[in-house]
Parts: C-alpha cells; sequence; structure tokens
C-alpha cells in the first residue's frame, strides 16, 4: 500500500544495452505545449523499509514491464552505483509530499539489457518510450541528475 504522501527517497535506473542505447520514457503528465519530459525510469519508496534495490525492481516492472526481480536473470545485471543525488523537489509536485520536505535523494542504478528488449509502458505513467545512444539521451532528458546519470554509463557500463 503506497503511504498518504510521497517517501522523499527515490530511484533512477538508466536501463542501457550492451551498445550503450538508453531507454527513455515520456511523462504522462508532460505539458503538450512545452518540451516532453523525457526520463529514465524513477520511482519513490513504498514504505521507509523498502530497499533502493527492491524500489528500483519495482518501478523498472512498473514503469517498463521489464523483470529485473531476484528470480529474473536480468536481476545479475542491475547495478547499485553508488551514487546519491539529493535535489530541490520540482515545485509542480511539492504537494505529493509532507508539509515542509522540499529535498529528495535519489539513488542510481544501471540495468544492461539485451537489444531488443521489449517494453511495455504503464499508459498512466508514460506514454512513450525510445532507445537512444547514451549522450543523446543526456541531452533529451529533462532532469539534470539523470542527464549526469547517462553521461557516466560509459563508466560504468565497463
Amino acid at each position: 500500500m503506497r503511504p498518504a504522501v510521497k517517501i522523499p527517497q527515490s530511484v533512477l535506473v538508466i536501463i542501457y544495452t550492451p551498445s550503450l542505447q538508453v531507454l527513455l520514457i515520456r511523462r504522462a503528465d508532460s505539458d503538450p505545449a512545452a518540451s516532453a519530459f523525457w526520463q529514465s525510469v524513477t520511482g519513490s519508496k513504498d514504505h521507509a523499509d523498502e530497499s533502493f534495490e527492491e524500489t528500483a525492481v519495482r518501478e523498472v516492472r512498473e514503469e517498463t514491464g521489464i523483470d529485473c526481480s531476484p528470480a529474473s536473470p536480468l536481476n545479475a545485471h542491475l547495478r547499485d552505483w553508488a551514487l546519491e543525488n539529493v535535489y530541490p523537489i520540482y515545485p509542480r509536485w511539492l504537494h505529493r509530499y509532507a508539509p515542509g520536505v522540499v529535498f529528495n535523494t535519489e539513488r542510481v542504478f544501471g540495468l544492461r539489457v539485451p537489444e531488443g528488449t521489449a517494453v511495455q509502458l504503464e499508459p498512466r505513467e508514460h506514454t512513450a518510450f525510445q532507445w537512444l545512444p547514451y549522450a543523446q539521451a543526456a541531452a533529451l532528458c529533462f532532469s539534470p541528475s539523470n542527464a549526469e546519470a547517462c553521461l557516466l554509463l560509459p563508466r560504468f557500463a565497463s
């Protein structure tokens, strides 16, 4: 069960192929008049005791249909990059958090998947996806921490 307010601890999961193509997904709540909100998989913990890895596995499945659970062969390719970003929560989403909460801590993961991995979006959250070379993906991300993580991919994928 999801908490009444969001927990200000989240994951960012860079899903990529061996050729360093990065999966980007477009947020359903993007303003059509503005540039689209392209991003990697992101999501908050459902409860305080949920580990970042459990959050990453859950969010990847919810947002893309890709199974990287402990029982899946892809689980061996889910890596915690041991990076954390602390950033101010975007004003448009502050109402989702408890009063006075203005910062989020984001843990970064990478997930290597085979070329041609099928993606099944959750339409309430995302409306489109694309695979792009990592530098192009970085240029398209609306979040600075997401763009930076895309640019770090060659370092963490080796």
